[in-house]
């Protein structure tokens, strides 16, 4: 899968898994954080997008500071999943 329809697939994703009803899929901008003045999301919704990981890719992430370092935004998700993704 190229890395703009894996951007595309992240982003339908982040809408589905976190229930997100007010946000569309093409709102989320791939530069923008996912946390705090981003997107707004929160230590709840960070479980739920390493379970969404975990399922999808077969992304195991054990660390809570890998997993800050890899949740910042689509960009920093896609390229964790393209280097290290086992589905």
């Amino acid at each position: 899968m190229e890395t703009v329809q894996l951007k595309q697939q992240v982003k339908e994703q982040i809408v589905k898994f976190l229930n997100l009803t007010t946000v569309q899929p093409h709102d989320i901008k791939d530069e923008e954080p996912l946390f705090g003045e981003g997107l707004g999301l929160d230590s709840i919704d960070s479980i739920e997008l390493i379970v969404m990981l975990s399922r999808e890719y077969g992304i195991e992430i054990q660390d809570p500071k890998e997993g800050r370092k890899i949740l910042v935004n689509v960009n920093t998700m896609v390229d964790y999943i393209e280097k290290n993704r086992t589905k």
